[in-house]
C-alpha cells in the first residue's frame, strides 16, 4: 500500500488500519528497542517537569497553535 491509496480511505478507515497495525506490533514477541534519541528526549522531559519548568496546554490550545 502507498501513500496515494491511502489518501483515498476516509478518515475513519486511516484510523482503523493504524489500530490495527499498532495491534500488530503490539502483541508481536520481538521486542523493538527505543533509540538512545528517544530515552534521552524522554529523560530531558522528565527532568524538566521535576524542575517545574514544564508548561502544560489543553488539546483545545495545541488545536487553535496547529490552525493557525
Amino acid at each position: 500500500m502507498n501513500i496515494s491509496e491511502l489518501k483515498k480511505m476516509s478518515t475513519s478507515e486511516r484510523l482503523q488500519a493504524m489500530e490495527a497495525l499498532w495491534d500488530s506490533l503490539l502483541y508481536e514477541n520481538d521486542a523493538v528497542e527505543t533509540p538512545e534519541w528517544h530515552e534521552k528526549i524522554l529523560q530531558e522531559r522528565k527532568e524538566k517537569i521535576a524542575s517545574g519548568c514544564a508548561t502544560f496546554i489543553s488539546l483545545a490550545e495545541l488545536k487553535k497553535i496547529h490552525h493557525q
